[in-house]
């Protein structure tokens, strides 16, 4: 049985670890926590194929180092961040609801009434580590729509199982998913 999926991604290779997301079904499991390389290599990439934008959001937590590279590279003073709580400082704020697949229940996005603000009648790059299903995705749009922003893109460093047929959204590389022995399914 296979444990891992080796792929290059940004001209980085990474071994992906499998895991179970049912007993038919594994995921391969892409995390850039800690992974200075890649995440600067990904975020290059990303910013080549990206259409012009004011601000980049991301949702909580595994999108944040990609979206902050993307800002730093560019120069940018500003990021978005929809956070899963709420918190002490957040004034004003705008909350959806969203379901992933990595995680067991759902989830509500929210973001700050100040940087809801931010995004009325400006161009919104969404962007986010993988995509799957799309849940948090449409959340993020949602949140965007709410504020009254523009999007004009949908970035990820991965498309996993059916986001890889979405033309809408623009990314580095296919991340396919596994039976139960580790093998990619077609």
């Amino acid at each position: 049985m296979k444990t891992f999926y080796r792929m290059t991604i940004a001209g980085c290779e990474r071994d992906l670890p499998l895991c179970d997301l049912n007993d038919k079904l594994k995921i391969g499991a892409f995390v850039i926590f800690g992974d200075c390389e890649l995440t600067e290599a990904c975020a290059a990439a990303l910013l080549k194929k990206a259409p012009e934008f004011d601000y980049i959001i991301t949702a909580e937590s595994k999108g944040i180092p990609l979206a902050y590279e993307m800002a730093r590279q560019i120069k940018a003073k500003k990021w978005l961040l929809a956070r899963k709580g709420v918190k002490l400082y957040m004034k004003d704020v705008i909350g959806v609801e969203v379901r992933s697949i990595t995680t067991d229940h759902i989830q509500k996005l929210y973001i700050d009434g100040a940087d809801a603000e931010l995004m009325k009648g400006k161009r919104i790059l969404i962007v986010d580590d993988v995509i799957s299903t799309g849940e948090s995705l449409a959340a993020l749009e949602k949140l965007v729509e709410k504020a009254g922003g523009n999007i004009v893109g949908r970035m990820a460093i991965l498309a996993e199982g059916d986001a890889q047929d979405r033309e809408d959204l623009i990314y580095l590389e296919k991340l396919p998913l596994f039976d139960a022995e580790g093998n990619p399914i077609a």
